[in-house]
């Protein structure tokens, strides 16, 4: 097996011993399960009292997430995912810190592919779970989707396969998505980046950055905590926002140097409003891809499952933060507090200056989805009142066995998605695709400003957000709020798509 990083911890650590194969092949010890009445005594003052006893190094460079290796030729990506525990030291005079990974790597290792190429992927759990990997945001068939309904067993393996179609090109990732375990295995750290690219990318000259934004929530001897109640109701967030696995890392950017950012929300419920206030900052993509034009931002809000692609200009400008932040934002919890000031996520350092090429004019085409054929409301809702059903989808907790909505191949549909709830919850769509024609304001509907591709959207409390989609593949799909703890709770259903 070749030699592979983990954490990086640049956690704050600066180097790690190396996996070997022995490891990997080590029985699974007896991994904590769903059982959420166990985790009820975990409260708020508890939790205090853990994150003052916690501390991470920061402060290091940005470390480079892995990349999988490919043992396919010219059209062809083929490689081996194997999800299995893995201990870290995270910290002299700690116990190791247990974590679940890909390929022995935290975050999972990058896959990346050209449109068109076929992509196989041997897959092995070494959990004591039951798992899949979905292929999140990615136009595969159903049954290689990594739906609930296909899980892979502990000890076993299966083997996705599918085709990457033209005009995929996108910023994708991958995690886990058995039901009611799918928020504990992606907070122990299954979750990996996925780019699909372009051959005729009009940014592919700018340097490139990947940031994989992810929560860790550690107890006071430094392992990883379970769900809390209040996680469960409000959704877990950790005490600390990593990227890449580091706490708060370094980036040096020249002045005036143009690089190009993918940005992936891989937390499991936390909402980032994010900015680089001392810097030129443009918007070239979504979730699935490029839109037509640059458009200049000051801030993006990017829920849980969310993905952006930016342009950033090294300014520097006085008198402003120069790294990157996430600005306060309310998402209407209940038992944590909300985020009230500006959170540091990264530091850039001003590396001299640099010239850079202006910006293509024109980066895609978006077409508009035509008309609808069917329109479809989809009400997320709450009912704290009952444990066992908290977190609805038009009245329903999730039932694996029924069917929600009917729709056909090539059809396209236009859902209302009505935000009946006292939080936010993120609309996540499986197969597909959609584009966000209008969303309401203080009650009031507004257009969208531009077309784009997305496959998570946000539907803050009291709102509405009304969007077109057309799905090109049969088979069932999932749609359901991206905040994992709600999800794992019900707040998901299910579309058969009809040939």
């Amino acid at each position: 097996m070749h030699r592979r990083r983990f954490l990086e911890l640049s956690l704050g650590l600066s180097a790690l011993p190396l996996l070997a194969r022995s490891a990997w092949a080590a029985t699974p010890p007896a991994m904590p399960g769903m059982d959420h009445g166990e985790h009820a005594g975990h409260d708020m003052a508890a939790m205090a009292g853990d994150k003052a006893a916690v501390t991470l190094p920061e402060g290091r460079p940005l470390p480079q997430l892995v990349r999988l290796a490919n043992r396919g030729g010219v059209g062809s990506v083929k490689a081996e995912l194997v999800a299995a525990p893995l201990e870290v030291k995270l910290a002299p005079g700690r116990k190791p810190t247990t974590f679940w990974a890909y390929n022995g790597s935290v975050p999972g290792p990058l896959i990346e592919a050209y449109e068109g190429d076929t992509v196989e992927i041997a897959f092995t759990n070494r959990l004591a779970q039951p798992t899949t990997i979905h292929w999140h945001g990615m136009p595969v068939p159903a049954e290689q989707d990594g739906n609930p309904h296909d899980p892979v067993l502990p000890g076993a393996s299966r083997r996705y396969r599918f085709t990457l179609p033209k005009g995929s090109a996108g910023t994708y990732w991958y995690h886990p998505h058995p039901h009611g375990y799918t928020g504990q295995q992606a907070y122990m750290g299954l979750a990996g980046a996925f780019i699909v690219r372009r051959r005729d990318d009009p940014l592919a000259r700018l340097p490139e950055q990947l940031l994989i934004l992810s929560d860790l929530k550690l107890d006071a001897d430094g392992s990883i905590a379970a769900n809390s109640m209040a996680d469960r109701h409000d959704g877990r967030e950790g005490q600390f926002v990593l990227v890449n696995g580091a706490l708060r890392p370094t980036l040096a950017l020249a002045e005036g140097e143009r690089q190009r950012w993918r940005i992936w929300n891989a937390t499991s419920a936390r909402i980032l409003k994010i900015a680089l206030p001392a810097h030129e900052v443009y918007l070239v993509g979504t979730d699935g891809g490029a839109i037509a034009a640059p458009r200049r931002i000051e801030y993006l809000l990017l829920s849980p499952g969310e993905r952006a692609e930016l342009v950033v200009t090294g300014r520097f400008n006085a008198g402003k933060t120069p790294g990157l932040v996430a600005l306060p934002y309310s998402r209407g919890k209940a038992m944590h507090p909300e985020q009230d000031k500006v959170l540091p996520l990264m530091t850039l350092t001003r590396q001299g200056r640099r010239a850079s090429a202006p910006l293509p004019a024109r980066l895609a085409e978006v077409p508009a989805l035509p008309a609808p054929a069917v329109k479809r409301r989809v009400e997320f809702s709450e009912n704290m009142a009952d444990p066992k059903a908290m977190f609805l989808i038009n009245g329903k907790t999730y039932d694996m066995a029924r069917i929600d909505f009917e729709g056909k191949v090539g059809q396209v549909e236009e859902w209302e998605i009505v935000g009946n709830a006292h939080m936010d919850h993120p609309f996540h769509l499986h197969g597909t695709q959609f584009q966000v024609v209008a969303r309401t304001e203080d009650g009031q509907w507004r257009d969208e400003p531009f077309r784009a591709w997305h496959d998570v959207v946000n539907v803050a409390a009291g709102e509405s957000v009304r969007l077109r989609f057309r799905q090109d593949l049969p088979g069932l799909r999932m749609f359901h709020c991206h905040i994992l703890e709600h999800e794992d709770q019900g707040m998901m259903g299910q579309l058969l798509v009809r040939a």
